[in-house]
């Protein structure tokens, strides 16, 4: 038995996602004739009282499209140092918005909204323009930390005084949301746009999806078609969302529950000097030299547990639909038998 923990993208359909893909209506959706992403559109833009959505095949692309309908070559981007725009998207913000970025230190990757009125630059000609502040819900850096409500309305308020976009990168929002007890028409009300995954803890084989106003979205059609993610008959792909949304967005608290126990048994280890605080289903924990990450998930490798070094101390574990109470007790197991 294999039990990985590399990432929640790993996940394979459940039965009945592939029932739902295997009997769904399609067409193309480049002349807007699939039924099943119609759907699955609606569906998400009415679940956070969104007027509009558009189907990506993935993340990047829809946290890109967002950016580059937002901004202008030669603005500027505030986010977070850490931030997925930034940390793991091959330099898109450069490369197809021409724009930079002001990189921002907050608190395991959320920042604050005294943090972000000090970084607006003022109306000078030989400044960058700043015209869009990019939040991520929850942090992925920040192993799984989920931003207070309250601080992102905060963030929300300064956008509005200054006139800036608004954008949150929420491919774990729902993790956010169910840790949090918050409702997906909260977030809609604040955002100008959002990205919502539907193949991390949701399970979905494929697929994002990029949330806005009627007209923003009208925009992101034309830059997806830039971009080349004008999809066909990719219903089938739209149907496992849909039944994603419809199926797996409370048992994400089992995927929390898990991780804390596996971070309870890790903090008790000597060779781990540090584990972040565990909101989520992220766990990432500071290895005690001479150990490194790499060695410790060799390790874990060789008890058929694979897990990610994210630097040269430490070491990311994500829980998600794939892994059961057995594999997490099992784990548990072998992390106390370490030395």
């Amino acid at each position: 038995m294999i039990i990985d923990f590399r990432s929640d993208t790993v996940t394979k359909p459940t039965e009945g996602m592939l029932a739902a893909m295997a009997t769904a209506k399609v067409g193309d959706d480049v002349f807007g004739e699939d039924p099943s992403i119609n759907e699955l559109e609606t569906l998400a833009a009415n679940m956070f009282g969104m007027e509009s959505a558009i189907f990506c095949p993935s993340g990047t692309m829809t946290n890109q499209i967002g950016i580059k309908c937002h901004t202008q070559p030669g603005d500027e981007i505030i986010c977070d140092e850490s931030s997925h725009v930034y940390q793991y998207e091959g330099g898109g913000i450069a490369f197809n918005s021409g724009a930079s970025v002001k990189l921002l230190h907050g608190d395991r990757g959320r920042i604050t909204a005294d943090l972000v009125k000090a970084s607006i630059n003022p109306d000078d000609p030989h400044r960058a323009r700043t015209s869009l502040v990019s939040l991520e819900n929850t942090s992925n850096r920040g192993g799984g930390s989920c931003y207070e409500f309250s601080e992102m309305q905060r963030i929300g308020e300064v956008c509005r005084e200054h006139k800036l976009a608004f954008h949150l990168d929420g491919a774990r929002v729902w993790n956010a949301i169910v840790a949090k007890d918050e409702t997906t028409k909260q977030y809609g009300e604040l955002f100008d746009s959002i990205s919502i995954c539907l193949s991390k803890g949701l399970g979905a084989p494929v697929g994002s999806l990029l949330l806005g106003k009627k007209d923003f979205i009208r925009k992101a059609r034309r830059i997806r078609k830039v971009f080349g993610g004008g999809m066909r008959q990719a219903g089938f792909l739209a149907a496992a969302g849909t039944y994603a949304l419809q199926n797996h967005i409370q048992r994400l608290k089992e995927d929390h529950a898990h991780a804390r126990q596996i971070a309870d048994t890790l903090s008790k280890k000597s060779f781990v000097k540090q584990v972040l605080p565990v909101e989520t289903n992220i766990i990432i924990f500071e290895v005690a030299a001479p150990l490194t990450a790499a060695q410790y998930v060799e390790k874990l490798k060789e008890k058929n547990i694979l897990a990610y070094a994210i630097a040269v101390d430490r070491v990311r574990l994500v829980v998600h639909l794939d892994i059961s109470k057995e594999m997490v007790t099992k784990t548990c197991e072998v992390v106390e038998k370490m030395n």
